[in-house]
């Protein structure tokens, strides 16, 4: 008995901290089951807790490899000294482990409760910005924070403290041969641990995954798995291929070609360019975009929606109105890379932050200053958030209006200046742009309506009787559909309303959740032109928002060649789609029918209602197997395009 405990004491340490590791994820996921029981279901749990198991033991396996290393080092020199700094530094890195999966199990709830789903590329992309994070986590989430902090800081003291001193005991009279052999063969089975399998390549989520829903999914990772598979794929933006299958690239051109249902093709090194016969034939007419941010449909009264936004309701009955528009993502950048640019989405980041698009990448603002348009960006905050000043500024934007620049503002919030605030600055450079007799373009860009939802005091109450989950973010929506309104009523009586199109549209929805792998109902967000030949028009086609800027030129009166495929909504069709990116799912939908492809090369085929916004899973046909190589050349596409620099106009007209 002596002889075995000396011969495990050099390795008790980091057995602990395996042991302990180990228990703190699978006790956060039994939690976080518990409480999404109703979405896993009880049929699911072995599944669930299988998975998890695989998965806890290869993210412990390769945060418990580097203490191998040092407990080598440790036994190999033989200067006090320096054993005491290896020791120091070992179980430092232990706690600081623990504190880091901690610190991620109990972020989890809070990103579910906005993402529906763990910790991912999202909550690394936020960190990149922790001004404006923090500003609202302070503003909005103190007790989450302060919870956090707590058991954050609680893990690391209790670890540091209490956990056995790594290397205790590693001096000991263990023989060298039978120290260096157990070292071997754990180390080994860590290795073991860490690839998750034997097979050819090592574990990945696919491998655990089991359901249609991304949340049930993501629940068999722990977030620390999570976030790290996310940095491994934000490292390498060439990975659609291995997520959703091949085609070769003439079967991709040729299919994205004949959906675009373009004719006029002008440049084979940029296969989607193409001239489009604009709808207004007069002078050219200035352009105004209003991206609203996190808006859905289910907050609109015309809409079917919970009726908070009477302003919209009323350009609703104006305007020319869609009553069936898709968002193609969940981020503003992705909502940006849609209506701006018209790209198709894909599994990597928008656009607006990669490194090949930063110049040279076709937007609206580019083909307008061709055209002799002067074009800005206005927003309220901080313009460097997500990348957009630099993206804007590299691809057609003359000018940037943001927070810098507004002056004496009446309310600002985490996220910049109040809608209000925006609005009365968009007033006057708009203004200012009309006295010059040159068409303009303008996009603004709205941030009221962000979490933790900041709006002035006593500008909006919700109705009697309404039911919501979130008052404070409801009452965001109001503000901002309020200040929108007052807005609109300013400009039809300014200068520059007469000749201008302007569009309202949504980014995406305040919050994409459902069972399904994409789930589309929640992606259904409100859409309306304003001053066109179409006023007072109601669409019920199935439309997406990449049509909308291909849309606004053939408005405006611009028919240059643009690589954009979306739909010229003034014309009509063969059929209605719109395509939409969730997380790793792409979801293509034609018609009432929808292919979503999923990681691992699958996928599945469903129904959709447009009108009672259900989705069904159905069995594949040849219609629907036809319709998975269509949504596959699309997403396939999106990054063919983006690597290989094929969305942007000719050298001679740059």
């Amino acid at each position: 008995m002596k002889t075995t405990k000396r011969f495990i004491a050099p390795f008790f340490p980091i057995l602990l901290f395996i042991t302990s590791s180990l228990c703190v994820l699978m006790f956060s996921r039994l939690l976080l089951s518990a409480w999404q029981s109703e979405r896993l279901g009880f049929d699911n749990y072995f599944a669930l807790l299988l998975g998890g198991i695989r998965i806890d033991l290869s993210t412990v396996a390769y945060l418990t490899l580097p203490l191998f290393l040092l407990l080598i080092i440790f036994k190999t020199i033989k200067i006090p000294s320096l054993q005491k700094i290896v020791q120091f530094i070992a179980s430092f890195y232990i706690a600081t482990a623990l504190c880091f999966l901690v610190m991620l199990e109990i972020a989890t709830p809070a990103f579910i409760l906005q993402y529906d789903i763990r910790p991912n590329r999202l909550f690394i992309e936020y960190l990149e910005y922790p001004q404006e994070v923090l500003g609202m986590l302070l503003s909005g989430h103190k007790l989450t924070l302060l919870i956090s902090l707590l058991f954050t800081v609680g893990a690391f003291y209790l670890s540091f403290k209490y956990l056995p001193k790594f290397c205790k005991n590693a001096a000991s009279n263990t023989p060298a041969i039978s120290f260096y052999s157990t070292i071997f063969l754990l180390f080994f089975a860590l290795v073991l641990a860490a690839r998750g399998t034997v097979g050819h390549r090592p574990i990945n989520p696919a491998l655990v995954y089991f359901s249609q829903d991304a949340l049930v999914n993501s629940l068999t990772l722990n977030s620390a798995y999570s976030v790290a598979f996310a940095i491994k794929n934000m490292r390498n933006e060439k990975s659609t291929e291995q997520l959703y299958g091949k085609q070769d690239k003439q079967t991709v051109i040729e299919n994205i070609q004949k959906a675009s249902y373009r004719t006029s093709f002008v440049a084979n090194e940029f296969p989607t360019l193409a001239k489009n016969v604009a709808y207004h034939s007069g002078p050219k007419k200035n352009l105004v975009i209003i991206l609203e941010e996190s808006l859905g449909a289910r907050f609109v009264s015309e809409l079917g929606g919970s009726g908070i936004t009477p302003e919209i309701d009323k350009l609703y009955n104006e305007g020319w109105a869609f009553e069936h528009l898709y968002a193609t993502g969940t981020r503003s950048v992705r909502g940006i890379e849609a209506v701006v640019t018209g790209f198709l989405p894909s599994p990597s980041r928008a656009v607006v932050k990669l490194s090949k698009s930063q110049k040279h990448f076709f937007t609206l603002a580019e083909v307008l200053t061709q055209n002799g348009y002067t074009t800005q960006f206005l927003y309220g905050g901080e313009s460097h958030f997500d990348n957009m000043k630099s993206f804007f500024l590299g691809n057609g934007f003359q000018d940037i209006v943001d927070f810098q620049n507004i002056k004496e503002p009446k309310f600002v919030a985490s996220w910049g200046v109040c809608d209000e605030d925006l609005f009365a600055q968009a007033d006057k450079e708009l203004s200012k742009l009309a006295s010059t007799n040159k068409p303009f373009f303008s996009l603004i860009f709205s941030s009221s309506n962000h979490d933790p939802f900041e709006i002035p005091d006593n500008k909006v109450s919700l109705p009697d009787g309404h039911e919501t989950d979130n008052i404070q973010r409801d009452l965001a929506i109001k503000y901002a559909d309020f200040a929108l309104g007052r807005f609109i009523n300013k400009a039809k009586q300014s200068n520059y309303w007469q000749d201008t199109v302007f569009l309202i549209v949504a980014d995406h929805n305040v919050r994409v959740f459902g069972s399904e792998p994409v789930p589309i109902k929640s992606f259904h967000i409100p859409g309306v032109i304003l001053n066109s030949d179409f006023d007072n028009k109601r669409d019920q086609r199935l439309v997406s928002q990449i049509d909308l800027p291909v849309t606004l030129l053939s408005l405006i009166g611009v028919d240059t060649p643009t690589p954009m495929t979306g739909f010229d909504l003034t014309k009509t069709y063969p059929v209605e789609r719109a395509l939409m990116q969730y997380y790793d799912n792409f979801a293509y939908i034609e018609n009432n029918q929808a292919a979503i492809l999923t990681p691992g090369q699958h996928h599945s085929f469903w129904q959709y209602d447009k009108y009672n916004k259900t989705q069904t899973l159905v069995a594949p046909d040849s219609y629907s197997e036809k319709l998975k190589e269509k949504a596959l050349s699309h997403v396939l596409f999106s990054s063919m395009a983006y690597q290989q620099q094929l969305y942007r106009l000719p050298a001679s007209t740059q």
